[in-house]
This record gives structure tokens, sequence and C-alpha cells, in this order.
């Protein structure tokens, strides 16, 4: 049971958590930050708004998809583990790619992108794909835990 202040409150936070969650997975690999706390930050959103709402509402109000009862578990959960898995992927892959290179196993490198509007020049680290990986990772594993534990 959730009443009208839960769900003012999460209409209003909701996207702050979600612009803080990008801003600190973006700056994860010169600052305190990056995937892993980027993706708990947005689980925290999805929380939120399974609580305040249920846990059937993104499919509906959102998406405007119609659901059966136990449907949720079946095609939502297995997104959230096929995000998990893909996370996995991309993080071990960013991890073995030095090797084709003749580099050791997570050899990191970045560039200097110069001539950017309004940032004049930006630093591309290899890193930011294992941390979009860890960050994959922690938001499949954690919603699956959330949409499974949620749904009993």
């Amino acid at each position: 049971m959730t009443t009208v202040v839960m769900r003012t409150t999460t209409r209003l936070v909701v996207p702050l958590i979600l612009v803080v969650a990008v801003s600190l997975f973006v700056e994860g690999h010169n600052l305190p930050g990056g995937g892993f706390i980027g993706g708990v930050l947005t689980v925290t959103a999805f929380a939120l708004i399974y609580i305040g709402y249920g846990l059937d509402f993104l499919e509906e109000g959102v998406l405007d998809r119609e659901v059966e009862q136990n449907q949720f578990e079946e095609r939502t959960v297995f997104a959230y583990q096929r995000l998990f898995l893909l996370g996995l992927v991309i993080a071990v892959g960013s991890g073995l790619a030095p090797l084709v290179f003749g580099r050791q196993f997570l050899t990191q490198t970045f560039t200097i992108v110069e001539h950017v509007p309004i940032y004049h020049e930006i630093e591309l680290a290899s890193a930011v794909v294992f941390d979009f990986g860890i960050y994959c990772v922690v938001v499949g594993g954690l919603l699956t835990v959330l949409s499974v534990v949620g749904a009993e």
C-alpha cells in the first residue's frame, strides 16, 4: 500500500537519482565513482518506483503493455538476467582486449579528443568500457534479486 506522498516523492527524486548515477558513472575513471556506484544508484531509483507504484508499473505505465499475473517474472526478470550477462561479457572482453595487442590483462589506455564544443577537449579512457560492463552487471544482478524477492 502506497500513499500519495510516496508517489509524489518518487516522481521528484527518481530523475535526480538517475542524473547523479550518470554523473558518477562518467566521472568514475578520474574521480570517486564508476560503474558500481552508478549501477547501485540506478537500482535505487528502480526500487523507489517498485515501492511507490508496484512491480507491473514499468510495463503497464511506462511501456503501455498488458501484463497478466506472473508474467512479470517471466519477461522482466529474464531481461534483467540478459543485462547481467551482457555486462559480464563486456567487462571480461575489455579485460581480454589488451591481450590481442600484446599487453597485460586489464591494461587500460586513453586518448585526448580536442576541439569538442563546450569542453574543448575530452579524455576518452578505455576504462569506461570496463565501467559500463560493471554498471550492467550491477544493475542486472540487483534488479533480478529485487524483482524475484519482490514478486513473492
